[in-house]
């Protein structure tokens, strides 16, 4: 059994696997991290023969998970993911190739085995929204980034004196009321920044979405898309299995 862990921006993200088939996902907030959680949280599980990593957070969390890991399962072989020049059969297109990403280096791998196409258009609709273009042969073209729908919602609340921060979801159509007007505007936001992105595309990409947002997101997009809120993790298990 291997244990892949992803340390995103909000939230601390694991799930262990056989090979390529991987179990429920579970989660904890980096507000909810400490030592004492992780470990109680931890010591249930079936001791991993590997386990890998991706970090995209602050060290200190970092420190603190393989703090954990050595305590519980000081035998396991731990493996921390970073994003390379070349690898896996992807070519990184970042001057400083190390400067990617690791979850977007991750989603790039992870594309490139399960969807292979003429060219992916691959979400990533989280804290962040990034958005990369992958060719056939493992080329990576590049990308953008943006906000994700709650960072949005913040930047509005935070910035201004009376707009409110809300999680309700409404429906998208021109609002008469706040909420909903701020519900509507970040959504279609999203939406059009992942539309006109593609249709600037030489061809018509495929659409790979990943990340927690990923089903809302894919619901209003006018393409058809493949939505893989695992591609992460299954990045990962690649990086383990090429290891051994």
């Amino acid at each position: 059994m291997n244990l892949l862990i992803d340390l995103g921006n909000s939230r601390l993200k694991w799930v262990t696997s056989n090979s390529h088939l991987i179990d429920m996902v579970q989660a904890i907030s980096h507000q909810q991290l400490n030592q004492e959680s992780l470990l109680n949280t931890w010591q249930t599980l079936e001791q991993p023969e590997n386990i890998a990593i991706a970090c995209v957070t602050k060290r200190h969390s970092l420190s603190l998970v393989l703090f954990v890991v050595e305590q519980l399962w000081p035998n396991s072989r731990v493996i921390i993911a970073n994003s390379l020049a070349h690898g896996y059969g992807v070519t990184n297109a970042y001057q400083h190739p190390e400067k990617l990403g690791v979850d977007r280096w991750l989603a790039l791998i992870a594309t490139h085995y399960y969807y292979p196409t003429t060219l992916a258009c691959i979400v990533d609709c989280g804290t962040a929204i990034t958005i990369d273009l992958l060719e056939a042969n493992g080329k990576h073209l590049g990308g953008v980034i943006c906000p994700g729908l709650t960072l949005m919602k913040q930047a509005l609340s935070q910035g201004t004196e009376s707009l409110p921060f809300d999680t309700t979801r409404y429906p998208l159509q021109p609002a008469n009321f706040t909420e909903a007007g701020i519900y509507s505007g970040t959504l279609l936001a999203a939406i059009g920044l992942i539309e006109q992105f593609s249709k600037q595309q030489s061809s018509q990409p495929t659409i790979v979405l990943t990340g927690g947002d990923a089903n809302l997101i894919a619901n209003h997009l006018l393409a058809n898309v493949i939505i893989d809120v695992n591609l992460v993790f299954k990045g990962l298990a690649i990086v383990i299995e090429n290891n051994l």
